[in-house]
């Protein structure tokens, strides 16, 4: 079939990617696959060995995720109706063709006899994991079932799908409906210039206002958002953005909590079929936690470590803006709250974040990244030129990844900038998944990643802030994950690792970010080439970790948040799920009036998937305490060390799930993790 979604070439033609092939190329993948299985069940059991059953059961669905990969990664950056429409119709095809692979009783009957075989019994390396790996997928996801319940795991797994895929459009669709037009430059009083500029070119491509009369338009990307939340003085313009994003996902026609009570009932069910008390044991059976009360031990450990500071540091804001303004210290609004604290910052530091931004144009950024990279990794990344390849936007960039010896071992998108057709957030995917082949030789991979930063205004280039050039860099740690895989099984390869190690490449990556020696190659004005001056340079560093506390207070909320729904029974959590979060998150949450609510319906982490981070947001203060102590490696013997470099890429970034993540990460540091890194590290202990 001549279906552009079908073609495997490693450079996608975009341009032909449209709505209207999405259906037959998805039947074709599906045909294909299901035919691939076929396959596997005709072998007699005394016949099923390793190579003819498990090696073929991993490319059955090659094409099939290859396929799938490119529909739902254009919903993501290309949003349209008749593409949504189109993704939605094949979804739950998808999705209950996925959740049949474990319950097909044929298979699993090959599956175990293949394991039994002597030529399963000699593997060893990437092989013998791949066994033991794909047996436990099987047992999870319901292999050993009586087929009643198995019928029931299949119906709810493709329901999940389809709500999950609602109520990401939902955000999306909240986020994009809601504009504010002020026509007062008096109301832009104490915002930067660059926020001031952005507002007006949004306004003017919206056709609202003209250049003699100038109106600017705010919307709710964190671009647009995060400079009007932080530095307006016209508190009615804080209040007005803070409600409607607190409104997103709450309010008719995009409203999610009928949504979230029945994907946390579905969950819920889900691992009762599975034999689990709970949603959190379930997903947590595999990955580095174990259960889901380890993860709630460790969230609790933290949190009785940050609490003293966290109360100290909300008493020290009210009574900041106390003295600022006048009045008694009581409690802030949700929306004076990032306000003050920069007051604060300013006042303590003489910092501010946006006297840094002129030296984080965003090219400046990626070719510095490279360079640490290179240095580091030894790694080297060229841009292909505008036209030379195709993509998906005009602003998407290409790039090929080589290491010293000169191998092409992968090539990536970028796509930086927010647009209404695209989600919101940063994130990093993969597209084709190459490594070492069963004939020899190695086959290059091929990712993404994307986010939502700020973009160029007129003839100036996207200036960053301190924070955006740590998601780029903390999005490049998961490509480089994918990109230097060397697992024989695509499967185990890159980011398809337990998820609380997942963050461990992305996150280390960020410690480059606060070094004077890697900024020095990356951080230069704009407009004059300089270096950021070393008083401006001392004040980031001693605000480095102003309110750590309230910031790693914010995570562990999230993550306390999410096991209490995936823990606790739903029927004890009552009509008013806000309500219920807010009782028992009570020593989380900053104390404002009127209180903050919950983010449960716009919390696309937990809730635009049907695994995602339910039950797994914990992971990022888990990786967090990883990458914390890995980096002290570094420190140790050099931040640019190449041999230290050359151990993580082998020890870390090249092995996928290849090997038990706590033997990688002993592996690279000669012994386990500790958490008092990361208390250092934030100034918290």
């Amino acid at each position: 079939m001549d279906n552009p979604f079908l073609d495997r070439a490693f450079q996608i033609p975009w341009s032909r990617l449209t709505a209207d092939q999405v259906e037959p190329a998805v039947e074709a993948a599906l045909a294909h696959a299901e035919a691939a299985l076929a396959a596997i069940t005709r072998i007699a059991p005394g016949e099923a060995d390793y190579a003819n059953t498990f090696l073929a059961l991993e490319s059955a669905t090659e094409l099939l995720n290859e396929t799938w990969a490119k529909v739902s990664h254009l919903t993501s950056v290309a949003d349209a109706p008749d593409l949504r429409a189109a993704h939605n119709a094949a979804l739950p095809k998808v999705s209950a063709f996925q959740a049949k692979i474990p319950l097909n009783a044929a298979l699993w009957l090959r599956v175990k006899a293949a394991a039994a075989h002597p030529s399963a019994r000699v593997l060893s390396g990437d092989h013998r994991r791949f066994l033991t790996e794909t047996l436990a997928d099987f047992r999870q996801q319901g292999a050993d079932l009586p087929v009643d319940k198995q019928a029931r795991l299949e119906a709810l797994q493709s329901e999940l799908a389809q709500l999950t895929q609602k109520y990401a459009e939902n955000v999306l669709d909240a986020t994009n409906a809601w504009e504010l037009i002020v026509t007062d430059p008096a109301r832009l009083r104490g915002l930067p210039d660059h926020a001031r500029e952005a507002a007006r070119q949004s306004a003017l491509k919206k056709g609202h206002g003209t250049e003699a009369q100038p109106a600017w338009r705010f919307s709710l990307p964190m671009p647009s958002q995060e400079p009007v939340m932080l530095y307006a003085e016209d508190t009615s313009l804080r209040r007005e953005v803070w409600q409607a994003a607190a409104a997103v996902g709450r309010v008719a026609p995009h409203a999610n909590p009928e949504l979230v009570a029945r994907i946390l009932a579905l969950r819920q069910e889900k691992a009762g079929l599975l034999g689990e008390a709970h949603f959190a044991d379930l997903v947590l059976a595999r990955r580095m936690a174990g259960r889901g009360a380890k993860a709630l031990e460790f969230i609790a450990n933290l949190h009785e470590r940050v609490k003293p500071a966290f109360d100290r540091e909300a008493r020290e804001l009210e009574e900041f803006k106390a003295q600022q303004t006048g009045g008694p210290a009581a409690r802030l609004a949700p929306w004076e709250v990032g306000f003050w604290a920069e007051k604060l910052r300013r006042s303590r530091y003489d910092f501010d974040e946006e006297q840094l931004r002129p030296y984080f144009p965003l090219p400046g950024v990626l070719a510095g990244m490279f360079e640490i990279v290179g240095r580091v990794f030894g790694l080297r990344v060229t841009e292909r030129p505008a036209g030379a390849v195709e993509v998906w936007h005009p602003e998407v960039k290409f790039y090929e990844l080589h290491d010293a010896a000169g191998r092409h071992l992968g090539s990536f998108y970028a796509d930086w900038h927010p647009r209404e057709s695209k989600r919101g957030g940063a994130w990093m995917n993969y597209l084709i998944t190459g490594g070492p082949q069963p004939g020899g030789g190695r086959a290059p991979h091929l990712g993404l990643m994307c986010g939502n930063l700020t973009p160029p205004a007129g003839d100036r280039p996207a200036l960053l802030t301190h924070h955006e050039v740590e998601t780029v860099f903390h999005e490049f740690g998961h490509l480089l994950h994918h990109l230097l895989g060397e697992v024989a099984i695509k499967s185990l390869n890159g980011v398809n690792v337990a998820w609380d190690f997942v963050e461990l490449p992305s996150q280390i990556m960020e410690n480059w970010c606060w070094e004077r020696a890697s900024l020095d190659l990356f951080a230069r004005h704009h407009e004059t080439g300089a270096v950021i001056p070393e008083p401006l340079f001392a004040r980031l560093i001693a605000a480095k970790n102003f309110r750590s506390a309230t910031f790693t207070m914010r995570q562990l909320a999230f993550a306390r948040l999410d096991l209490d729904l995936h823990m606790q029974p739903v029927a004890a959590m009552g009509p008013d799920l806000g309500a219920w979060l807010r009782g028992r998150l009570a020593d989380y949450l900053t104390p404002t009036e009127p209180p903050t609510p919950t983010i449960e319906n716009r919390f696309t982490h937990l809730f635009s998937d049907p695994v995602g981070y339910a039950a797994g947001y914990y992971s990022y203060k888990w990786a967090e305490v990883l990458d914390a102590d890995a980096f002290t490696r570094f420190q140790r013997e050099g931040v640019f060390n190449p041999v230290v470099g050359r151990d993580f890429v082998r020890h870390i970034l090249s092995r996928g799930n290849s090997a038990d993540p706590m033997e990688l990460f002993v592996a690279f540091m000669g012994r386990p993790p500790d958490l008092q890194a990361l208390l250092v590290r934030a100034g918290l202990v």
